[in-house]
């Protein structure tokens, strides 16, 4: 008698919050006292010594209670399921989450149930690629193009992207990537650091932690800008007097402007020389960052961490309205929708440089962007993946950083998984430390 298929026998979730606003690490213009959280999710199966599958939502506290009540929400679409059917087909999955009618009312294929729908997908590709026994940017790379374009939703893209046009980028971006793989291997992939420029960090700590990142082999930061023009100036001043005249100054105001505003105070900024201004206004504003793109140049226009999905991508693009793609590996539907994004960006030859920091968004998006050089754009000139030291010790694959650059996963998986002592003192409202006294609980409520 054969074995009975491995199948998935429950979702679990878990309300995971740090209290990062106590040191003002995260803040910026528009979140001044972010407590970083993740809406976390472990796909448990009943196959003997498996696998668990890991995801997760990022937040930044208050409200993560619901982003955990939406990914519950769809856990009648996974439990049951065939382990070995669902991770050689992410895509199925992926279409019937996104499909469900009543559920995608609530979007469609935006805000809170549409990052519940790219926690549970990211957490069947960790479990398919730990099955595989490969980290998740090899599974992508070595993979068949025809698979791959698969897995992609083309509704909505085919008049900017057509699986056809798909299938010839990823069967061109297969010359040299051996090559490229071995390549990462070697030296890992560029990042850029925000670490030294956080909103509510004095002058003596910027300055400090900016020239460390140069020190570390950083060749990009990156200063959170917006509220006050007078401490812009200041700050972009201390900043550069830090770095010298050879590091790049990346320059975010999360969303914080009108169009004439980020006209205006881009301007102002650019005696700094900045590499970048990011989320200059409202993300969902195509015109006006199409605006905005025109009038600051050569200031590179970046956008796309709050963008909820393929189709805003898509727009952005054809209405020339960045330079740079910021993807997010939890904001959109999860690997499946990203695999997209990347190839809008390639068709249109617009860089990606991820977005990244939070909790464990780095160690997701790493895999997106080095799946990108090996096998799609073949490239990381000006590609760079952001790079925030937050948190990482909580995860059980973190994220390693040599000279500035990205160290390639080896892991099988997607570098997903907390630790389990960070479940026990940080799940809300349980977790030893959120229990431990009202001011643990500062600025949060259930």
């Amino acid at each position: 008698m054969s074995p009975t298929p491995a199948r998935i026998t429950a979702v679990d979730t878990y309300d995971i919050r740090f209290p990062t606003s106590r040191g003002l690490d995260g803040s910026d213009a528009m979140n001044p006292d972010p407590d970083y959280s993740a809406a976390y999710l472990v796909l448990r199966t009943d196959a003997e010594d498996g696998p668990e599958g890991h995801g997760f939502a990022f937040t930044i506290g208050r409200g993560n209670e619901v982003q955990v009540a939406a990914i519950h929400a769809l856990r009648h679409h996974v439990v049951g399921r065939s382990v070995e059917e669902l991770c050689a087909d992410p895509g199925t999955l992926y279409r019937d989450l996104t499909g469900d009618s009543q559920l995608r009312w609530l979007g469609p294929e935006k805000g809170v149930s549409h990052m519940a729908i790219g926690a549970v997908v990211n957490a069947v590709w960790d479990l398919a690629a730990k099955r595989a026994g490969k980290p998740l940017w090899r599974l992508l790379a070595e993979a068949e193009p025809e698979w791959l374009v698969h897995q992609i939703d083309f509704r909505y893209l085919t008049d900017a992207l057509t699986p056809e046009e798909a299938l010839t980028l990823l069967r061109r971006g297969r010359d040299g990537a051996g090559r490229r793989t071995a390549r990462l291997l070697e030296a890992g992939y560029p990042a850029y650091t925000t670490s030294p420029g956080w909103l509510g960090y004095d002058d003596d700590k910027l300055a400090r932690l900016a020239r460390q990142a140069v020190a570390d082999g950083f060749r990009q930061i990156k200063l959170k800008v917006g509220a006050d023009l007078a401490d812009d100036v200041r700050r972009c001043r201390v900043a550069r007097a830090a770095v010298g005249p050879d590091i790049r100054l990346a320059l975010d105001a999360n969303q914080r402007w009108n169009v004439g505003e980020a006209i205006s105070w881009t301007k102002a900024l650019a005696g700094f020389d900045p590499y970048w201004i990011e989320e200059p206004t409202s993300p969902d504003d195509i015109l006006g960052h199409a605006a905005i793109h025109r009038a600051v140049a050569p200031v590179k226009v970046a956008t796309g961490e709050h963008a909820h999905n393929r189709v805003m991508f898509k727009q952005l693009l054809q209405a020339g309205a960045l330079d740079i793609v910021q993807l997010d590996a939890a904001r959109v539907g999860g690997v499946n929708e990203n695999l997209a994004i990347l190839l809008l960006a390639a068709k249109y030859g617009v860089p990606v440089c991820p977005h990244a920091g939070g909790v464990g968004l780095c160690e997701l998006v790493q895999h997106l962007a080095m799946f990108d050089y090996a096998a799609v754009s073949g490239s990381t000139e000006d590609r760079v993946i952001e790079y925030v030291d937050h948190l990482h010790e909580h995860f059980t694959d973190p994220v390693v950083i040599r000279a500035g650059h990205y160290t390639a996963p080896t892991a099988p998986g997607f570098s997903a998984a907390l630790r389990p002592e960070a479940l026990a003192r940080y799940t809300f409202p349980g977790g030893t430390y959120w229990s431990a006294g009202p001011d643990g609980r500062k600025g949060q409520s259930a």
